[in-house]
């Protein structure tokens, strides 16, 4: 199996500074090669903004709709597929008639009013950081289910992604639970090679930066077996998309409280994820290898949040990306190879 069979996309909110625009992003993207893109929701404001020429309130979804049809037809001109909408977060749980769930359901309406006029397919959801939701995972599927048959007769879907930090569902296997949970055609996974290698592997907030408490030898055999099952329990066609980016070593470990409202690997998360083979350390081959055993050969995306990018790559966006897609073919091959020698 070749990697130049893997769809290849770039998340809009990982290149650049603040200052490069959604246009700026997307030519370097297509000049790198890559068929795809995630379009971060962020990305979409500040583009609404730069094209009607006044601030945009993030629930003016007429607005948003209009700027949305004008990044359709920019991502059309250079060829791009806009493979899903990201990052909904902090949906599920909420205690029934709360001012949350309510907010929460309407600004569903309103991003799938974006994705109607953007012809995305696919909405990203990430499991919820709130501490105010419920720890029962019928009710967090319950509102999932809701949401899924909300997106259904639009013919969209909805990719369910463990975020290492979140209060209830952290980890890949506890979003498979409750995907099953919900028991729809349209949800199924966004796995995520940081997510998981630095869920169940790393930790910002030890000396070593491993998950402590174990040995080091021992961490490896769970993160190992963690692995295997995805493997072997996950099926293909659950898993709609792979993102991919590392995590730096930190020279001093992050203190174990909540800061600004995020968690340690919430703020890890935030600022220090590179690229593959960029000065991370977290053993994500293993997981891209464990993916790609399932059968699964859909997209694989880049989505980093590196805080050095200004002293790394300054304006050099056209060579950050071209170095993307080299890594992430490399990775890939990599993953691919060893994934044949198990055979």
């Amino acid at each position: 199996m070749s990697t130049t069979q893997v769809p290849l996309a770039f998340a809009s909110c990982s290149i650049g500074l603040p200052k490069h625009t959604l246009h700026q992003k997307i030519e370097a993207i297509r000049a790198a090669g890559f068929q795809g893109i995630e379009l971060s929701f962020p990305d979409l404001l500040s583009y609404a903004t730069l094209h009607f020429g006044r601030d945009v309130a993030e629930d003016d979804y007429d607005t948003l709709c209009e700027a949305a049809k004008a990044v359709k037809d920019l991502c059309s001109r250079h060829e791009l597929v806009i493979m899903v909408l990201q990052p909904f977060a902090n949906f599920e749980g909420w205690p029934a008639g709360s001012r949350e769930r309510q907010d929460a359901f309407a600004r569903a309406k309103g991003w799938i009013r974006i994705m109607d006029a953007t012809g995305i397919d696919m909405l990203q959801v990430g499991s919820s950081d709130s501490a105010g939701i419920s720890s029962s995972f019928l009710d967090l599927a319950a509102d999932l289910r809701e949401l899924a048959d909300m997106l259904a007769p639009h013919g969209f879907k909805l990719a369910y992604e463990n975020w290492c930090w979140a209060t209830r569902a952290p980890t890949w296997k506890e979003v498979w639970e409750i995907v099953k949970i919900v028991d729809r055609p349209n949800i199924g996974l966004c796995l995520d090679t940081f997510q998981t290698a630095g869920g169940e592997w790393g930790d910002p907030t030890t000396a070593s930066r491993l998950i402590e408490g174990v040995s080091a030898a021992d961490l490896t055999v769970l993160y190992k077996d963690s692995l295997e099952e995805l493997s072997r329990t996950v099926p293909s066609d659950k898993i709609y998309f792979l993102q991919i980016s590392d995590a730096y070593k930190m020279d001093e470990p992050l203190a174990d409280v909540v800061d600004q409202g995020l968690r340690p690997r919430g703020r890890w998360s935030h600022d220090w994820r590179p690229l593959p083979y960029d000065g991370g350390y977290l053993p994500i081959v293993e997981f891209a290898e464990a993916v790609l055993r399932t059968g699964f050969r859909g997209w694989v995306s880049v989505e980093v949040f590196d805080g050095k990018f200004k002293e790394k790559y300054g304006d050099d966006l056209m060579g950050f990306a071209h170095k993307a897609k080299l890594v992430t073919g490399q990775l890939l091959a990599t993953a691919l190879a060893s994934g044949d020698k198990t055979k």
